[in-house]
């Protein structure tokens, strides 16, 4: 065989191997299909068959339905729902989320959760009839949540990936909060929650244009958790959300070919908002929540017009759907590596003061092929350096690393080379029993 047809032959190999591409065509099919409800308002109507939430949230449980055939039944698709009363909704109004459930093969109760929020509003929050678009805020999030179903459900994953519409959004957060508390309520160990909300805009208004970066906005103090015990221990940066974060960081930046870098934003949402990822936040799950890099505030919760030549409103022109693909592409990545990789480890324990070699041991993950024990010097926020033990090892000690100067994790390994979130290892604890790798 000449050199000629042996590169040939290779690069035809990558190209089989390569998974298939989030498709900016499709994305832009969902959005348009989306704006076309007219408005998806929490408090709109839900009995018209082509106009309002209702409408609007039976088509995408219909077109969850179709990529479930397409994958023999792979999927299995719910509407849940709760009343919830509050500022926004005084009379109080039934909120339902869309669910696609695409069950694991190994550890089905480990859940990664990939969502965007199906409901819009304009000005005036409690206008329920004028038009809301939202093709960015955020049909553009459900559209990357549908178009990661389309594509991921002919894959298989050893965990469970729950691809979520949410309603309520607008209104007080109430679609997030009616998932988190599903997921309490059946037991789901939620590994990661990926929220995108507001995905599709690459021109600021400022008049900067940022096609190639996407903010990942993540908490660093938990909600739920002991403040004084992380900040004696160093974890303000190494929260599961911050882990998460940083994964998704890792993750874009391992890819060049994907063209976005992550930003990982060190607060839970942007300066006084907030999004669908905050509930699960509240009952210590890791989330992040994924924004554009440049916003545009006339085109958020705006009613269609022009004042004085500037023009307002969240339309379809406004999206840049090459952008929306790149930014599905980094989620779909986060999703393979998580949901098929083991759990993290539950713990993870240092010991090593007064010493220059630090000991690090965590519990046993089940079903973990090994372990990455991850370390950084102090002053750093990124892992530098990282060692992998089997699967009987639970425990290691690092010589010559000094556990004043540094700070420590550990990740459990699927055996295909999958890791979970890395655990921060905090406070001693008495060591677990196992083999000891020097």
């Amino acid at each position: 065989m000449t050199k000629a047809l042996l590169l040939a032959t290779a690069a035809s190999l990558l190209t089989a191997a390569a998974p298939p591409a989030p498709d900016p065509a499709q994305l832009k099919g969902t959005i348009t299909s989306l704006v076309g409800f007219g408005t998806r308002h929490t408090l709109s109507t839900t009995t018209d068959s082509k106009r309002g939430i209702g409408a609007a949230r039976r088509w995408a449980a219909g077109r969850f339905q179709s990529y479930s055939k397409a994958c023999g039944g792979c999927l299995t698709i719910e509407t849940i729902g709760d009343t919830f009363t509050g500022p926004r909704a005084p009379d109080g109004v039934r909120v339902e989320d869309v669910i696609a459930i695409q069950k694991g093969s190994g550890d089905p109760d480990r859940v990664v959760i990939v969502q965007g929020h199906i409901d819009s509003r304009v000005n005036d929050v409690m206008d329920v009839t004028t038009d809301a678009p939202g093709a960015n805020d955020d049909a553009s999030g459900s559209a990357l949540v549908m178009e990661a179903a389309r594509i991921l459900s002919k894959e298989k994953f050893t965990g469970t990936v729950v691809y979520a519409l949410l309603s309520g959004e607008e209104q007080g957060l109430w679609g997030g909060k009616l998932l988190a508390d599903t997921a309490k309520a059946r037991g789901w160990k939620v590994a990661a929650v990926l929220n995108n909300d507001i995905v599709g805009n690459t021109h600021g208004i400022g008049g900067e244009h940022v096609d190639d970066k996407v903010r990942v906005f993540s908490e660093g103090i938990r909600f739920l958790g002991d403040p004084k015990l992380q900040r004696q221990i160093g974890e303000e940066d190494d929260s599961p959300s911050r882990a998460l974060a940083k994964v998704v960081v890792a993750t874009a930046a391992g890819d060049p070919g994907l063209g976005l870098e992550a930003l990982a934003m060190r607060r839970p949402d942007r300066f006084g908002r907030g999004g669908d990822q905050t509930p699960f936040l509240e009952a210590g799950i890791p989330a992040v929540r994924f924004t554009e890099a440049t916003e545009n505030y006339d085109r958020q919760h705006q009613t269609i017009r022009t004042e004085n030549g500037r023009r307002y409103g969240d339309v379809i022109e406004y999206v840049d759907f090459p952008y929306l693909a790149r930014v599905t592409a980094l989620n779909m990545a986060v999703i393979r590596r998580l949901a098929g990789a083991p759990a993290a480890p539950a713990s993870a324990a240092i010991s090593g003061a007064v010493s220059d070699d630090t000991a690090v041991s965590w519990p046993a993950v089940p079903g973990a092929a090994g372990y990455r024990i991850r370390w950084r010097r102090a002053d750093g926020i990124a892992w530098t350096d990282a060692r992998d033990v089997g699967a009987d090892v639970t425990s290691t000690i690092l010589v010559r690393t000094n556990i004043d100067d540094h700070f420590f994790a550990v990740s459990a390994l699927a055996a295909g080379g999958e890791e979970s979130l890395p655990t921060f290892a905090g406070a001693p604890l008495r060591p677990t029993p196992g083999t000891t790798a020097r």
